[in-house]
C-alpha cells in the first residue's frame, strides 16, 4: 500500500503538479490581468452585496463560509505544521506563492462551476468540475473519472486526516487513546450521515466561523505580544524558501512541501471548491461575480490563516524539537498562552475537522449523484466506506495519512486543472463581460452573447433572474 502511494506521489508532484500547478496559476493571473490584485476590492464588494434569493440555491456569502469551514482546519493547524517540519521556514514562501497565484485559479473554476450549473428534479441547484467537464467539453466520460476521484479523495481519504488530526490532538491534551478517539468519531459521523445532518449542520455553520474568528484573534494576540520579533520571523521565511538560510529539505523540499501543504490548504485547482460555488445565487447575476468570492476564500484561508500558524510556531522556538502536526501546533501555542494552548487546539481542530468529514462526505454523494449511483445500495455503501476509513485515520501515522491524501488529491487535481485549462477561453470572455459592464452599470449574464454554449447551459437558471 504504502509503495503504490509513494510511486503515485512521485508522479502527480514529481512531474505533473508541482510544475502544472504553478502553470495554470501563472498563466490564468497573466491572462486575467493580475485579476487577484487589480479587482480586489470588487471580490469583497461581490461577497457584502445583499443576497438574492433562489428556491434552490444559497447565498454568495453562504457559499464563501461553507468553503472555508472546509477549508479551515487541518490544512491551516496541521499541514502548516508538516509543511514547516518537512520543507523548512521557506515552505510558508512557497505556500503564499500558490496561495496568490491560486486565487486566478479558484476564480477560474468557480466562475465555470457557476455558469455549467443545473437545477435537479427537486429545484436544487447542482454544479461542480463533473458537470463543467461533461458538458463544456462534451466528455460525460471524463466527469465519471472525476467523480471517482471526489468520492476517493473526499469521501474516503480525507476523511482518514480529519480524523487523525482529532485523534492527535486529543491524545496531546486529554490523553485518550488514538484508537479509542477513532471509534468515537466514527460513531458520531454515523448519527449525523445516516440521520440528523441537517440540525448538526446548522450547528456547525454557527461553531466554525466563530472557532475560525476565535482562532485568527488568538493569532493575533500572540503576534502583538511578539512584534518585535515578527520582522525576523518573516525574514527567515523568506530567506529559507531561496536557500540563503539553510532549512529542512533545501529550496526544492521548500518548495515541494509549501506548494503541496499550500494546496490541501487552500484547494485552489483541486476542484472541490466548486462544488459549493455551484448552488450560491450570486449578486451580481453573474458567473464571474461566485468567481471573486471563491477567490477571496484562498486569500483568507492561506495568507492570513495559515500565516498566523506559521507565525505561532516559529516565534514559540518550537520547530526543530522533533514534534510535527497538531502536537507542533499545540506545543507551540502553549509556549505563548500556557496549557490552555493545547485545549484550545484540540477543541478547535475537533469542530474544524468533525465538520469538514460531513462537508467531504456530501461532495461524495455529490459526486455519486453524477454518476447516477445514487440509489439505496450505492448510498449504503459509501456511507460505510466513509466511516471505515475514520478509525484507520485516527490510528494511522501522520505521514502514511497525508501521503494518501497527496495521491487522491494530485487525481483530482490533475483532471481539474487540466479540464479549465481547456475552458480558458470561457473564463476570459466570462472576466471581460463582467468588467465591462461593470463600467456603466450592474453586470448580468445574458445567454444570447454566448450563443455558443447556449444548448450546454441549464437557461433556466440564468434566464430566470432571482428575485432580491
Amino acid at each position: 500500500m504504502a509503495a503504490i502511494i509513494d510511486f503515485l506521489n512521485t508522479i502527480f508532484w514529481g512531474y505533473i503538479l508541482i510544475y502544472g500547478l504553478l502553470a495554470v496559476g501563472v498563466y490564468f493571473t497573466l491572462r486575467l490581468g493580475f485579476i487577484q490584485v487589480r479587482r480586489f476590492p470588487e471580490f469583497i464588494r461581490t461577497v457584502l452585496k445583499a443576497p438574492q434569493s433562489d428556491r434552490g440555491g444559497i447565498s454568495p456569502f453562504q457559499a464563501l463560509c461553507t468553503s472555508l469551514a472546509s477549508r479551515v482546519g487541518t490544512g491551516n493547524m496541521t499541514g502548516v505544521a508538516v509543511a514547516l517540519y518537512l520543507g523548512g521556514p521557506g515552505a510558508i514562501f512557497w505556500m503564499w506563492v500558490v496561495a496568490l497565484i491560486g486565487m486566478a485559479t479558484a476564480y477560474a473554476e468557480s466562475t465555470l462551476a457557476q455558469l455549467y450549473k443545473m437545477r435537479d428534479q427537486n429545484g436544487q441547484l447542482r454544479g461542480g468540475p463533473a458537470f463543467y467537464i461533461s458538458k463544456g467539453l462534451k466528455a460525460p466520460w471524463a466527469g465519471a473519472v472525476f467523480s471517482l476521484a471526489l468520492i476517493l479523495a473526499f469521501g474516503l481519504v480525507f476523511n482518514a486526516v480529519q480524523a487523525n488530526s482529532i485523534a492527535g490532538a486529543m491524545e496531546g491534551a486529554f490523553g485518550i487513546d488514538t484508537s479509542v478517539t477513532g471509534i468515537v468519531i466514527m460513531l458520531l459521523a454515523a448519527i449525523v450521515i445516516f440521520g440528523g445532518i441537517k440540525k448538526i449542520a446548522r450547528f456547525a455553520e454557527i461553531v466554525v466561523p466563530f472557532m475560525a474568528v476565535l482562532y485568527l484573534l488568538l493569532a493575533l494576540y500572540v503576534i502583538f505580544t511578539n512584534l518585535s520579533d515578527v520582522p525576523a520571523a518573516f525574514a527567515l521565511i523568506v530567506k529559507s524558501a531561496f536557500g540563503i538560510e539553510q532549512a529542512a529539505g533545501g529550496v526544492l523540499g521548500a518548495m515541494l512541501n509549501g506548494v503541496k501543504r499550500g494546496l490541501f490548504s487552500n484547494e485552489a485547482g483541486m476542484g472541490s471548491a466548486p462544488n459549493i460555488a455551484a448552488v450560491a445565487t450570486p449578486n451580481p447575476h453573474h458567473p464571474a461575480s461566485q468567481g471573486m468570492v471563491q477567490s477571496l476564500g484562498v486569500f483568507i484561508d492561506t495568507l492570513l490563516i495559515c500565516t498566523a500558524t506559521a507565525l505561532m510556531i516559529l516565534l514559540s522556538g518550537a520547530l526543530g524539537n522533533g514534534e510535527t502536526g497538531i502536537m507542533l501546533t499545540q506545543t507551540a501555542l502553549t509556549t505563548h498562552i500556557g496549557s490552555a494552548g493545547h485545549y484550545f487546539v484540540a477543541i478547535a481542530i475537533f469542530f474544524f475537522a468533525f465538520t469538514s468529514i460531513i462537508g467531504n462526505y456530501t461532495y461524495a454523494e455529490n459526486a455519486l449523484t453524477y454518476l447516477k449511483w445514487a440509489n439505496k445500495p450505492g448510498i449504503f455503501i459509501l456511507r460505510i466506506l466513509a466511516l471505515g476509513m475514520i478509525p484507520w485515520g485516527a490510528y494511522e501515522s501522520v505521514a502514511m495519512v497525508f501521503n494518501a491524501a497527496d495521491a487522491a488529491m494530485g487525481l483530482m487535481a490533475t483532471i481539474n486543472l487540466i479540464a479549465i485549462m481547456m475552458l480558458s477561453g470561457l473564463v476570459i470572455k466570462l472576466t471581460k463581460d463582467y468588467f465591462t459592464q461593470l463600467k456603466t452599470k450592474t453586470p448580468v449574464f445574458n445567454s444570447d452573447d454566448y450563443p455558443e454554449i447556449r444548448d450546454d447551459i441549464d437557461l433556466s437558471v440564468w434566464d430566470e433572474k432571482p428575485s432580491k
